[in-house]
């Protein structure tokens, strides 16, 4: 083999190498956005311009909600004790809406404070991300969506490393706003076969039960009346100026709730969107 072909070789096993086991993350520039997402393979903490969000003002019929996390994340950005949050509750009711909401509201304030996306399913990596964002001068929330275990997964042990801080201890700068449909993160037929069959059911139950107990706050989501899923849909008509009669917009608004079969702040910005539209406005 000649000398270039060794190099080359050698070069070839190199970068397969570094494919395999990446160099470790250096510290990423956080001026450059307010809010990132965490990938792996390989870690990286990727910037969003741009947040997919609707202002705090919009989201209507969660008041109590809004004000309690709203409070607790200016606390936390002000550098002051705050607590882990877990929004729950019925599907399409502004939980993930909220927490992006709230976060503008707070950046708008004035304060500095980063909103890091996690998936679930990299929830094994969060030491590694904890690692990464303990030290800096920014405070993050970490933001995991739509939250839920099944029996044979094993991701709520690395998601403790987060909301009790193990041996070293949670970073201060950090907390974790987690949403699910669920308020105990696992199905209920899944708390009662664990009871029926576990050698020890009780142990066996609290184990994964126990773990939304160690959120400081639980914000619970329910399903909105008529009135406001109408007053919904009223603020985002005069928020982006699409105008419509009262009467033609509340039987327009029924209609496609009852096609849906529920209300819901979700189904309330689907029928809007339809409207501007048919009305030719732009939502940008």
């Amino acid at each position: 083999m000649t000398v270039n072909a060794s190099a080359d070789a050698l070069t070839r096993i190199a970068e397969a190498l570094e494919r395999v086991s990446p160099p470790p993350l250096g510290k990423p520039d956080f001026s450059d956005a307010t809010a990132f997402v965490w990938h792996v393979e390989p870690d990286r903490l990727t910037p969003v311009p741009d947040v997919n969000r609707v202002e705090l003002e919009l989201l209507v019929g969660i008041e109590r909600a809004r004000d309690t996390l709203l409070a607790n994340t200016r606390q936390f950005a002000r550098g002051l004790p705050a607590n882990n949050a877990l929004l729950w509750g019925s599907r399409g009711t502004g939980k993930s809406s909220l927490v992006k909401a709230v976060h503008g509201a707070i950046c708008a304030e004035g304060l500095d404070l980063k909103l890091v996306e996690i998936q679930r399913e990299d929830l094994a990596s969060v030491g590694r991300l904890l690692n990464l964002l303990r030290g800096a001068k920014e405070r993050f929330v970490l933001f995991c969506d739509d939250l839920s275990f099944s029996h044979d997964d094993q991701n709520y042990k690395s998601l403790k490393a987060v909301l009790d801080g193990g041996v070293e201890g949670r970073p201060d700068n950090v907390v974790l706003y987690a949403t699910s449909n669920r308020r105990h993160l696992m199905p209920r037929d899944m708390i009662e076969n664990e009871r029926s069959t576990a050698i020890n059911p009780s142990e066996a139950v609290e184990e994964k039960v126990s773990l939304s107990d160690r959120f400081g706050l639980w914000l619970g989501f329910h399903p909105c009346s008529q009135d406001e899923y109408l007053a919904m849909i009223e603020g985002y008509c005069a928020a982006y100026g699409v105008s419509v009669g009262a009467d033609e917009l509340r039987a327009e608004a029924i209609e496609w709730q009852a096609t849906r079969g529920s209300r819901s702040g979700r189904v309330a910005w689907q029928f809007f969107t339809d409207l501007a539209g048919r009305k030719g406005v732009a939502l940008t």
